[in-house]
């Protein structure tokens, strides 16, 4: 990150919370932001700054942790730590997301990889929004044609397709894909090796490419007809596409139509 960590305690003790923040205070880019031993006081302070980091007691007199977060419900909670000292709410902590969960005493060395942990997090989550808004601009640039990228001959398919990989923006070339597939409100492009998923329904994808290269053979499959090595026969009328790297895939009879256009006559 390139801010300071800005970090909350939340304890009923206030021996614990001072401990707490004079580590904190060892740690390099941490700013504590406040500091609260009742829950009331600190969800307000939650709802009206939220923290980057949260250290939270769990056992506290009339609202425990867990009950606080559940509060917060409506809130963008930040990454939450435990601190107790009891290790049997350990299993819980982790069910409601914590990213870690620290006994007391604290012990520093545990408290750093905590901080390392929380940073790792928000330097990953920045990079995917940066990720996505690039997305967003290229899918909205020219009709989702990449900028400065022309289209194939003869269609209106991009050049490139963007994909987010890493954090970051990477490109596929419509002749390097193999095959896509249905992945819920996404597909998951086939491409050599590697696996892209990107936010777009098995219509857009169609809508993008060359539907001279690409067919739709299954409603959750579309394939790269250069990539097809041949058909095998299957059941009731069905057939299996093999494709050059060995991949089975197979063909719906409601698409065997559109695929012996393509590929030749089809035996009943």
């Amino acid at each position: 990150m390139s801010s300071p960590l800005r970090v909350m305690i939340v304890d009923d003790e206030a021996p614990a919370r001072e401990g707490l923040r004079i580590r904190l205070g060892r740690e390099a880019d941490v700013a504590v932001i406040g500091e609260y031993g009742d829950v009331s006081r600190a969800i307000e302070a939650i709802r009206a700054d939220p923290p980057d980091l949260l250290f939270l007691d769990i056992e506290m007199p009339l609202v425990d942790g867990f009950a606080m977060l559940s509060r917060l419900e409506t809130v963008s909670l930040p990454v939450v730590v435990f601190v107790t000292a009891h290790p049997d709410h350990a299993v819980r902590a982790f069910g409601v997301r914590a990213i870690d969960y620290l006994l007391k005493p604290v012990d520093p060395e545990r408290l750093h990889e905590a901080v390392a942990r929380a940073r790792a997090y928000w330097e990953s989550a920045r990079k995917g929004e940066i990720a996505d808004r690039v997305l967003g601009v290229l899918r909205d640039a020219d009709g989702g044609i990449v900028a400065g990228e022309s289209s194939l001959p003869g269609t209106s398919s991009p050049a490139r397709i963007p994909v987010r990989r890493d954090g970051g923006i990477q490109f596929v070339a419509p002749a390097e894909i193999d095959w896509i597939e249905a992945a819920g409100d996404s597909v998951r492009i086939h491409a050599g090796k590697a696996t892209h998923l990107v936010r777009k329904s098995m219509g857009d994808m169609l809508a993008m490419l060359d539907g001279r290269s690409f067919l739709r053979i299954h409603r959750s499959t579309i394939v790269n007809v250069d990539r097809v090595r041949e058909l095998q026969p299957y059941f009731h009328g069905e057939y299996v596409v093999v494709l050059r790297d060995g991949t089975k895939l197979k063909l719906s009879r409601g698409y065997r139509d559109s695929l012996s256009k393509l590929l030749g006559s089809v035996p009943g």
